[in-house]
């Protein structure tokens, strides 16, 4: 047998099986290699999702100066706020100034392959807070009673006014142009709006308007004799609705025309200066609801309230004004009989101001055996349990204090401990009530 031939035969063999394992490392590539080539065949990654919009959160404290919104439309092409065009720079930032501050404002991010990314935004409006006084618009049309409520701002001792639009009579205290107050004769010429509002900020006070919403004795009395009876809450027997405050008292506030009212005299007075909005008896009136015909009412009182608190501030806003509203110190613990839901309310106004007066509160409310004689312990007490319930909805609670005698004799000693009290409570800001609108100065640090 010939080797050499056999050592010939393997030589080629083994080169032939070289070459075949060479061949398949060149055809078969490494998994790197599968992975970069998938890539690769790939023209270009496309991300075909929407711009990836994000709006920076905005607070305005003066409704009537401009607010400035911004954000970032990462892959935008465009940007709009309220269907305006926005410029984007570069890196998709984008900012505008908007006069005057909006309510809610719509933004738009448009990508170049027809995505769009939207958000609906809340303007946040944060009240800046007040020491302020009630005056009647009798009382300030009297200089004896003016001159020294002005005299504790030029000290100040206080920061607003609280000026009456229209009172628990249905008066408006000024010639106002509204039609229905004109109509049914509820306007007097007690003072000038424009004029005091002028005043007052010359003082450098604000100035807040109350607005007795729902209890209208005048328009009351007026729908009735004029037979649009639905504007007015009425018995089942079909008779006005007294209560203990008189034959025509409360008027409806499911009625249209009757929320239309209320809202033409906010915006109104918010044209004419006034900074804040301050409504009462914003509410249903007491007693037992199947005793009661609400013409119109489709849900719960409550939620017609509501209602009618997020359309007046809308409204108002847009004039430049805040939106307040005075609630019974019972609606914390007891809403049901004047429906006024305070964790749904503060959803719906800047603030809300719970009428804590101790004179009002029974023994043993809130665990203190006698209010009227605990000033401190029960404002501490029941104004915290306002402001854990606003909290959630971002309305701030400003107190409505006691500055008159009742039972007990209200002094210096017995305001201090209400505001001392308030404060350590969460609530620096306060409202003083003394319906003689006589306020002793040594009440309020200077």
């Amino acid at each position: 047998m010939d080797d050499s031939k056999w050592r010939r035969r393997g030589t080629v063999g083994l080169v032939m099986v070289v070459a075949a394992a060479l061949l398949v490392a060149i055809m078969v590539p490494s998994p790197v290699s599968l992975m970069s080539s998938s890539e690769f065949s790939r023209p270009g990654a496309v991300d075909d999702g929407p711009p990836r919009l994000v709006v920076d959160a905005a607070h305005v404290q003066d409704l009537r100066k401009p607010v400035v919104l911004s954000g970032r439309a990462k892959g935008a092409e465009s940007v709009s706020v309220n269907e305006k065009p926005v410029p984007i720079a570069a890196d998709g930032k984008f900012s505008l100034e908007l006069s005057p501050a909006p309510g809610k404002v719509r933004v738009r991010a448009h990508d170049k392959v027809g995505n769009d990314a939207t958000q609906e935004v809340t303007i946040q409006a944060r009240h800046p807070g007040m020491r302020a006084v009630h005056m009647t618009a009798l009382a300030w049309a009297s200089p004896q009673l003016r001159e020294p409520v002005l005299q504790m701002g030029r000290e100040g001792r206080i920061n607003a006014v609280q000026l009456d639009i229209k009172d628990e009579s249905g008066e408006v205290g000024y010639d106002s142009a509204v039609p229905l107050g004109r109509q049914i004769g509820a306007t007097r010429k007690h003072y000038d709006a424009k004029a005091a509002v002028d005043q007052i900020h010359a003082a450098g006070l604000r100035v807040v308007g109350r607005i007795v919403a729902f209890r209208d004795p005048i328009l009351a009395r007026a729908s009735w004799d004029s037979g649009q009876r639905d504007r007015v809450i009425q018995t089942t027997g079909g008779t006005p609705w007294s209560g203990s405050y008189g034959q025509f008292a409360f008027t409806n506030y499911a009625n249209a025309e009757v929320v239309r009212y209320n809202i033409d005299l906010a915006v109104e007075a918010a044209g004419l200066g006034f900074d804040d909005i301050l409504y009462d008896y914003v509410r249903r009136p007491e007693g037992p609801l199947e005793q009661m015909r609400t013409p119109g009412l489709t849900g719960t009182p409550s939620n017609a309230i509501i209602d009618f608190l997020a359309r007046s501030r809308d409204e108002v806003h847009a004039r430049g004004a805040f939106v307040g509203a005075s609630v019974f110190g019972i609606a914390a613990s007891r809403p049901g009989p004047v429906a006024q839901d305070i964790p749904a309310m503060s959803r719906t106004v800047d603030y809300v101001s719970p009428m804590v007066y101790p004179s009002h509160w029974g023994p043993g409310e809130y665990g203190v055996a006698q209010p009227e004689s605990q000033p401190f312990d029960i404002t501490a007490k029941s104004v915290s349990a306002f402001v854990a319930q606003a909290r959630d909805g971002g309305a701030q609670v400003i107190p409505w204090l006691q500055a008159f005698s009742l039972r007990k004799t209200y002094g210096v000693a017995e305001v201090k401990a209400q505001i001392e009290a308030s404060r350590q409570s969460g609530a620096p800001s306060f409202l003083l009530w003394n319906a003689s609108c006589r306020y002793d100065p040594a009440s309020l640090a200077a």
